[in-house]
């Protein structure tokens, strides 16, 4: 199974270790290949770096996990342009997700969720992700 996660999943999982956007994000790290593209890369730093969340992280947890980030994941170069979405900057994910051959996106957007299927890809909530997981038994081997 191959994965794209919106920056909302990915801040949450920075802040929130305990987090059910934290846990979907180490279930397919462990399960399968998480796909990230510079423009996703970049919006995780800009969002992480804002002045509201630094009371979370500060640039060295920053640092150490978009580090994680680019180790683990696998770069996708990003080779269609898709305009779909009604916030045109989540086009990103939906991108990302065609250039990748994604299965899945995980996200809390509605403005994503509400395009589920999207060419053949599940986009779904990190409760969904988790339970489907779960379901699947690859939790339990891992």
């Amino acid at each position: 199974m191959r994965f794209v996660f919106d920056t909302n999943v990915y801040v949450s999982a920075a802040i929130l270790v305990d987090s059910k956007p934290r846990r979907a994000l180490d279930f397919a790290l462990q399960c399968g290949k998480v796909l990230l593209s510079y423009a996703v890369l970049a919006e995780v730093y800009e969002v992480l770096s804002r002045k509201q969340f630094r009371r979370y992280v500060d640039d060295e947890d920053i640092r150490r996990f978009l580090g994680a980030l680019t180790r683990d994941t696998e770069s996708v170069d990003v080779t269609v342009r898709i305009a779909a979405c009604r916030d045109s900057s989540d086009d990103k994910f939906l991108e990302l997700a065609v250039s990748g051959s994604a299965t899945h996106i995980v996200t809390g957007d509605l403005d994503l969720l509400e395009l589920d299927p999207f060419q053949g890809i599940r986009i779904i909530r990190p409760q969904t992700f988790l339970e489907l997981i779960q379901a699947s038994g690859v939790a339990d081997q891992t």
